[in-house]
């Protein structure tokens, strides 16, 4: 009898090319489907995902769902599974859900925090999880009156990577702010989806912004222009994180 699991993931994004199978490359659904594999007696078990994330890219609470014949029972599964899973890939938390929940058409909405490092010299040990500044501080006012245009359900074109097949790009971004911790800038957005680069060239167009490069207003016209060549440069891999992922009840 086949149980449909949700299980809830952390991963060290630095060293996998991102979420996604790919032909020689170590991505984090590759791991996780060769260990269930091998659980499953050689029997191919496919994972799927909120979504994909991207080289160098971390998570925090992804979620994937899987089908299973063991009869491991629930209390356990986590366990199994981390005792075979590289280090840099936890299962936080696993569940057993109806045969009708699927982790991406399900999603209700996402959480991503990018993380800016504003120490004169960064510490060594945050390189590969945030992004360095060389010690520049901006303007986070100017930011968050920035951030205001963003809010709402637009056609998020200009922030979405030109190489993309989406054809549909509105979306609904309903928070975006700022929080200081300690010298590192973090940047907190949700929405009810994201397209693919949208939150790297949102955190890279604001963090213009806050050094004075642009001026907040400009912010309504970019969105207004549909050009992904009007917003700024698409921010580094390793200060982005999915935090959480959002399911109705």
């Amino acid at each position: 009898m086949k149980r449909r699991m949700k299980a809830t993931i952390a991963y060290d994004g630095t060293n996998f090319s991102g979420y996604q199978v790919q032909p020689k490359q170590r991505t984090v659904q590759q791991e996780i489907e060769k260990v269930l594999t091998k659980m499953h007696k050689g029997e191919i078990v496919h994972v799927t995902a909120s979504g994909r994330t991207d080289a160098r890219v971390h998570a925090t609470g992804q979620v994937i769902h899987f089908d299973t014949t063991l009869s491991i029972p629930l209390d356990r599964y986590a366990r199994a599974l981390n005792v075979q899973l590289p280090r840099d890939i936890r299962v936080v938390n696993i569940e057993e859900v109806s045969d009708d929940f699927h982790a991406r058409y399900s999603v209700h909405g996402k959480r991503y925090r990018y993380i800016w490092s504003c120490e004169d010299v960064q510490n060594p040990f945050r390189r590969f999880y945030a992004t360095p500044t060389n010690g520049v501080k901006p303007d986070v006012k100017a930011m968050e009156e920035a951030a205001q245009y963003i809010l709402g359900t637009h056609d998020f074109s200009c922030f979405c990577a030109a190489n993309t097949s989406v054809q549909d790009k509105v979306r609904t971004v309903s928070f975006l702010a700022f929080e200081w911790h300690g010298e590192e800038l973090n940047m907190v957005i949700e929405g009810n989806g994201f397209l693919y680069n949208m939150v790297r060239i949102i955190a890279g167009t604001l963090w213009e912004v806050g050094i004075a490069k642009r001026q907040p207003c400009e912010l309504a016209e970019i969105i207004a222009s549909l050009d992904r060549g009007n917003a700024g440069k698409t921010a580094s891999p390793q200060g982005l994180y999915l935090e959480n992922v959002h399911y109705e009840d």
